[in-house]
């Protein structure tokens, strides 16, 4: 199975379905988020990051096809599972060549689902029990909640941890605060630019404390 803070993003105008595969992906320990069109999908997955994407491809707004090929386009690389209700070859073509890594027809198998989302996953280095995280000399592990540098531990507050564990987790991308708020804060209001930005400087004093002398 795919760790279980793993988000995965459902774009579904068939609120009815969308509920029954959420309520699946849950059970299963996965963290889903719905969409019911493809235009208020796209907007999700640029303020939040996303493990896997699970897009029908009739969708109103923007069909799964060109939100897939707009998502690739934009150097968006989350994995993406289609949906779709046509079983035609072409069909198929279609959505593998708009950028998609695998493809399911309607009606589904709800097992056979979660079977495409662990494989999927597994293609992504999603392993079980992969709970910690090394960025050169810095360990984070989420299942502990411990943080530590050069063997030197270091404790942060929940906010703190939070924030930590979601740039060790993107190490290496470019964030922007619209993302981190979206994560860290789940987009509350309380979430301004100051804070944010308040709280990296509250972090990095913590990360880098005594390295300097070292």
């Amino acid at each position: 199975m795919l760790r279980g803070d793993v988000e995965v993003l459902i774009v579904e105008d068939d609120e009815s379905a969308a509920a029954i595969i959420e309520r699946a992906l849950f059970e299963a320990g996965h963290r889903p988020r719905v969409r019911h069109d493809g235009v208020a999908g796209l907007i999700e997955v640029e303020a939040r990051q996303f493990d896997l994407l699970i897009l029908d491809v009739m969708l109103p707004e923007l069909d799964g096809y060109a939100l897939c090929r707009e998502l690739r386009r934009r150097s968006i690389h989350t994995p993406v599972l289609m949906l779709t209700a046509r079983d035609a070859v072409p069909d198929r073509v279609a959505g593998l060549d708009a950028g998609a890594d695998d493809y399911l027809t309607k009606p589904f198998a709800l097992d056979e689902l979660l079977a495409r989302v662990r494989a999927l996953g597994r293609r992504q280095g999603h392993e079980p029990d992969t709970t910690e995280l090394a960025v050169a000399d810095l360990k984070l592990d989420a299942r502990r909640r411990e943080v530590s540098r050069g063997g030197r531990s270091i404790e942060l507050t929940r906010r703190e941890f939070d924030l930590l564990h979601y740039l060790m987790r993107n190490a290496g991308r470019v964030l922007t605060r619209q993302q981190i708020t979206a994560e860290v804060w789940s987009g509350s209001s309380e979430a301004t630019s100051n804070v944010v930005e308040l709280y990296i400087h509250y972090l990095r004093n913590k990360v880098d404390r005594d390295t300097a002398c070292r």
